[in-house]
């Protein structure tokens, strides 16, 4: 019997749900809200979680990774009303099981759920039955959900020889990650040769990738191994690989396809038995529209990806990672140890880190040089330019919500006046009936009204309402 939890405010839809889940012969709980679904993953030992997307405090999608890395870390099906491409497409890169719409029918909600138990059910058979491995992650710091998704990443890619491709904004640590992979790979023994793409220059980059003979060009003295076989029976690395030269991404591809290449100057072909990792924070899609990359080495490239999360998505990390920096920063200058004011750990997390990691890192270095002699950071020791962009943010955010309250406030008039204000209208109105009623008869509206005729025609003045006769 699994256990089943379904995340709804719907009241309606959690009762279908659980009535399709028990008739199944399985357990079913509902949570009418994302706080009390994060408390009950945290707590509880679920299978499967049906998550809607728009719930009353939040959407589902930003709770997903931390549903994910639960203590059972459940498999996820997305729930939602609301046909979203882009939701669709979240969901899955953020590794929901399936993302499916309320309306769909009972047959394929149940398909749905059979499939993901199954997975469940052979996923954890070979993890019982697998050797626990300890994962090296040299450099990469921190335990936020958005990063340990990622290392689930890398501990599937070192386990085959696929080509791996790694995306994310720049300074997110994309050969950390790439190092990792093959520190965890069967070619760890191996080198782990890097090529930095935007550095290569044009008139050398095949001699530099594929290697010389002696005399092959001026200045050719003696014979060079390129990087390709540098590599062999280890891992190659193509950092910023949306920089390859076009007219070297038609070589590069063939010597994917055969892992064969040709030195400058030999006639005879060599052969090259490398893992190869590609990063890129380019968005090579748009690349290839714009035949700018070439659509059949993308396809090549990405066997296997790897989505790096910017820091501002693993904020949770940033006190581990102040913390790491600091203290080796400290260590490498003969600093002692140093703390850290509330202040000055609050204004990092409210920075949006646009550089990610590699500015952090940065920042923090600088901080160190500012406060040399004190014991403690303060927000003071930091860069001008974040304290600005914090106050200012803060600032903004504060007026927003004044003139949000001033708005509503001028929107809302004392209750006496709005007392008077329906008042006079329901009086327009009735005057306005009464005197139809009785065709315009005074004599008449004071014995319907029970008004006496001064009195009906001060009301009558005062509302601006003309007999007809």
């Amino acid at each position: 019997m699994a256990e089943i939890l379904i995340v709804d405010d719907d009241e309606m839809m959690c009762s279908t749900l659980s009535a399709l889940v028990t008739r199944k012969g399985h357990a079913a709980l509902s949570a009418m809200t994302l706080k009390q679904a994060l408390a009950m993953t945290e707590q509880g030992q679920f299978d499967v979680v049906f998550l809607d997307v728009q719930m009353p405090d939040g959407n589902g999608l930003d709770a997903l990774p931390a549903i994910e890395m639960s203590p059972s870390k459940p498999e996820v099906i997305i729930m939602t009303g609301y046909g979203d491409p882009n939701g669709a497409e979240l969901a899955i890169k953020s590794g929901a099981w399936d993302y499916i719409e309320k309306g769909f029918s009972i047959k394929e909600i149940t398909l749905s759920l059979e499939r993901a138990l199954q997975y469940r059910k052979e996923k954890l058979e070979v993890v019982r039955h697998r050797k626990p491995v300890s994962l090296k992650r040299d450099g990469i710091i921190g335990s936020s959900p958005a990063l340990l998704s990622c290392l689930d990443q890398v501990a599937q890619a070192a386990a085959s020889d696929a080509n791996v491709f790694i995306t994310g904004e720049t300074g997110t640590g994309k050969e950390l990650i790439a190092r990792a992979v093959h520190d965890n790979s069967q070619r760890r023994q191996e080198n782990f040769v890097v090529v930095d793409c935007t550095s290569l220059p044009e008139t050398l980059v095949e001699s530099l990738l594929f290697g010389h003979e002696k005399g092959a060009f001026t200045g050719a003295d003696r014979a060079q191994d390129g990087l390709v076989l540098q590599a062999h029976k280890g891992t190659l690395f193509l950092d910023e690989v949306g920089e390859l030269p076009p007219v070297l991404q038609k070589a590069f591809l063939r010597v994917l396809q055969e892992r064969r290449f040709r030195p400058l100057g030999q006639s005879k072909e060599k052969t090259s038995d490398f893992r190869l990792i590609a990063a890129t924070n380019r968005d090579l899609d748009a690349m290839v529209e714009a035949g700018r990359f070439r659509s059949d080495l993308l396809f090549r490239l990405r066997s296997f990806v790897i989505e790096l999360p910017p820091l501002r998505e693993r904020m949770e990390d940033i006190h581990i990672l102040t913390r790491h920096y600091v203290d080796k920063f400290c260590a490498r200058y003969g600093m002692p140890s140093k703390g850290f004011a509330p202040e000055f750990l609050e204004m990092l997390s409210l920075y949006p880190w646009p550089g990610n990691v590699r500015e952090l890192v940065n920042t923090l270095e600088r901080a160190l040089a500012a406060a040399h002699f004190d014991q403690t950071l303060y927000s003071k020791h930091l860069p001008s330019h974040i304290r600005v962009h914090v106050r200012r943010a803060e600032m903004e955010n504060s007026s927003t919500e004044k003139n949000d309250l001033n708005l509503n406030v001028s929107d809302i008039p004392k209750l006496q006046d709005f007392r008077e204000a329906i008042y006079q209208q329901a009086e327009n109105e009735y005057l306005l009936k009464l005197m139809a009623t009785s065709a315009d008869d005074i004599p008449a509206a004071c014995r319907i009204s029970g008004l006496s005729q001064s009195r009906l025609y001060a009301l009558l003045k005062k509302h601006g309402i003309a007999r007809k006769n």
